[in-house]
């Protein structure tokens, strides 16, 4: 009777503040745009880009390097390595459209509100949604999840840093409170919560002991997702299998996808054994991040039968930062003028024709290869932007366009050390000898911090050129876990990084480069970026109101990240270079932003296999 009563109560509650919530001019939504409205209306039959009656069967094997030793995602980055594969067994409140910017529609939710001050979203989830022991997802288990993740990871604490409290209204919905209007995102960033099932967790494992949340765990996890754990070897191997009877198997958002019957990762510890794995037949499709093995690497019988397919789809969704990132929580490098000076330094155009084949291009933008790059000198609504904070950035920022140094000949080359110099003498290192010191005789020293011995072919030409300049320079490769490690609490000198840059930047520039991340240990801030007109600037991307302001607010805050020098950009490759066994087929028109999409939409062709051989 209580339990009854307490529903009646929660109903109660809820239908109370329905009213309220319509009156702020609240609606229930089957999908939602950051900004504008989505492209699928209600009731959509399937996203365009999927084959609707795509064949289920299949087993697609795929590499993954290092190891793991947990499957618990909510310390993932604290505690342990986390599988791959993982988001599989899991689903979260929405998902993504492929083809459209900043869109997501209802998955374990049906529909979602918020009102016209975004200071809150409710998410009525789905009366089907099942964990895979029958049970159903309920509002407590979402409640659950936002407080474990919020509570036990660093970085889901700083995301979710403005939602103040998740509350339950019913069985199936429930409302997350934020702390600030106008931020456009937090519905959308809350959407994408991964739910857990609070009763397992809350439960007691195989030995009888009790589960702990905070702590790693290697029993195979109980998720509501299409696939769930089947089997594997600690540190190994990991193999998934799709659910027959997946509670979400019909749903609009869903046809065309999750095809395969297994998908099963592989570990290996090396990048050059891992690339042998494929050739050997051992792993179906890889994504090449090199451009040497993409130049030279895949000359064997079977690429040349056409039993092994290379094939590149065009990155649309993201931009991206890759960087020597110079720690600036260092001393040598706080001034301006160390770091443009270390740019100076890296000779791309030298590299990119010896190493990397000719295949790359230089980062000019911390949003390259996005409309939101800054290019020239500001003008319209992003000038405005960079007024209202100029007495927070560099004066440069209005009179000078940022450009990377060019080298490539000897000519150049020696005129950017000679730049370099200079630089490093304004900013008090002076040459004694062949050393680079300071006014207290200090050397000026750097560490080049990696973990991976592939990344010395980059590293050492570096090292030289900055050892030309009376630096002494030190390569350092560890294995992965102290690595990252390493990085986690800031303990390096330079190290090399990527950030991924999104189509509508938002919440995740505050995790990226603002000044409450610096210090925060875990945190993406791994240069230790700490400047207001950033901060400033920071906070007009995530309040824009319309994709006009966006776009001119990035620009703006990309154009003074860039006049800072904070990094020396790398290079980049704007589209992603697969390999695979020719096995598998994907629909004739990829989704515009979902590049390879693999294996999300694509599935097991028996006939090709049989040509092929089997796994």
């Amino acid at each position: 009777m209580i339990r009854h009563l307490l529903a009646a109560v929660f109903a109660a509650i809820a239908a109370l503040a329905a009213p309220a919530a319509m009156a702020q001019g609240e609606t229930w939504r089957h999908g939602a745009a950051l900004l504008g409205e989505p492209k699928y209306p209600a009731g959509f039959p399937h996203f365009d880009y999927v084959n609707p009656d795509a064949p289920k069967g299949g087993l697609v094997r795929l590499g993954a390097q290092g190891t793991f030793d947990s499957f618990n995602v909510v310390v993932a980055g604290v505690k342990g390595q986390v599988v791959q594969g993982i988001a599989l067994v899991y689903e979260t409140l929405t998902t993504a459209a492929l083809d459209e910017p900043s869109a997501s529609y209802g998955l374990l939710s049906e529909s979602f509100s918020y009102p016209d001050d975004f200071s809150s979203v409710t998410f009525r989830l789905r009366p089907e949604a099942r964990w895979h022991d029958g049970k159903p997802v309920t509002a407590d288990d979402v409640v659950f999840s936002f407080t474990a993740l919020k509570a036990n990871s660093p970085m889901y604490a700083f995301y979710y840093g403005n939602v103040t409290k998740a509350e339950k209204l019913g069985e199936r919905e429930v409302r997350f409170l934020f702390n600030q209007t106008g931020n456009r995102e937090l519905p959308q960033i809350m959407g994408q919560l991964l739910v857990l099932p609070k009763h397992w967790w809350e439960g007691t494992g195989p030995d009888g002991r009790p589960r702990d949340v905070t702590q790693t765990t290697l029993e195979p996890p109980l998720g509501s997702g299409p696939y769930r754990l089947k089997s594997f070897e600690t540190g190994r191997v990991a193999s998934f299998e799709r659910v027959p009877d997946y509670w979400g198997q019909d749903l609009n958002v869903n046809k065309g996808t999750n095809n395969f019957d297994e998908i099963r990762y592989e570990y290996y510890r090396d990048a050059t054994v891992l690339l042998e794995a494929f050739k050997s037949d051992r792993i179906d499709f890889r994504s090449e991040n090199s451009a040497r093995n993409w130049a030279t690497g895949y000359d064997f019988p079977a690429r040349n039968e056409g039993r092994v397919v290379l094939e590149e789809f065009p990155i649309r969704a993201t931009g991206v930062m890759q960087a020597f990132v110079p720690n600036l929580r260092r001393d040598q490098f706080k001034d301006h003028r160390v770091r443009r000076a270390l740019n100076l330094a890296f000779d791309f155009e030298d590299m990119n024709r010896t190493l990397f084949f000719g295949q790359y291009e230089r980062i000019s933008s911390y949003f390259h290869g996005l409309e939101l790059a800054s290019t020239g000198l500001s003008e319209g609504l992003e000038k405005e932007i960079l007024e209202s904070v100029r007495d927070k950035i560099p004066a440069s920022v209005f009179t000078t366009p940022y450009t990377n140094p060019v080298g490539g000949t000897p000519e150049k080359t020696r005129a950017n050390l000679r730049e370099a110099d200079r630089l490093l003498r304004e900013a008090g290192w002076e040459l004694k000898g062949r050393n680079r010191v300071n006014a207290r005789g200090e050397p000026l020293s750097i560490e080049l911090l990696g973990d991976d011995p592939n990344d010395e072919r980059v590293f050492l030409p570096y090292k030289a050129a900055l050892e030309r300049l009376g630096i002494a320079v030190s390569v350092r490769t560890v294995d992965p876990v102290q690595y990252v490690n390493r990085v986690r609490s800031f303990d390096f000198d330079v190290v090399s990084n990527v950030w991924a840059q999104s189509i509508s930047p938002g919440n995740e520039q505050r995790e990226f480069w603002g000044s409450q991340a610096a210090d925060r240990l875990g945190s993406q801030n791994i240069a230790g970026i700490k400047d207001p007109g950033v901060d400033a600037l920071i906070d007009r991307v995530i309040f824009a109101k319309s994709r006009e302001e966006l776009v001119a607010a990035t620009k703006a805050l990309d154009r003074v990240l860039l006049a800072h020098d904070y990094v020396v950009p790398q290079w980049t490759y704007r589209f992603q270079r697969t390999a695979r066994w020719n096995r598998y087929k994907h629909p004739d028109t990829m989704p515009r932003y979902g590049a390879a999409a693999f294996p999300t939409i694509w599935w097991y062709d028996r006939t090709e296999a049989a040509k092929t051989g089997s796994p």
